[in-house]
């Protein structure tokens, strides 16, 4: 398969990944109260074959090197996901705020990296 419709691919899994973060995101901020184990956990499942299809991409596919800003910035992205899942929504502690956007911030803009890598040949 070639380089770019894996990042493509990747592409679709990580927009999928997003609709899952932003009604993670809406949960939170509008009610106060973290969501639902059950989509954390999609969210996160999706977000790491996400990541693997990008890695594979990268490094066996000869994918631009924009997709590889965008595989570390996901990686970077992703330490906060583990922390907000391990350290606070397991232990039925609220999500900080900050750690959510931070998340959120660096995820978007590995997906903007992604989806420039992916569909204008950068």
């Amino acid at each position: 398969m070639e380089a770019i419709r894996m990042l493509q691919i990747a592409t679709y899994v990580f927009a999928l990944t997003a609709l899952g973060g932003i009604i993670m995101g809406w949960i939170r901020f509008s009610t106060g109260r973290n969501p639902p184990s059950w989509l954390a956990m999609g969210h996160g499942f999706l977000a790491a074959a996400g990541v693997t299809l990008l890695a594979y991409a990268v490094f066996a596919l000869e994918a631009p090197a924009m997709a590889l800003v965008s595989l570390l910035l996901f990686l970077g992205g992703s330490l906060g996901g583990v922390i907000l899942n391990l350290h606070y929504h397991l232990n039925d502690k609220p999500l900080p705020k900050g750690i959510v956007v931070m998340h959120a911030v660096i995820s978007v803009i590995a997906f903007i990296l992604l989806y420039m890598a992916a569909f204008t040949g950068g």
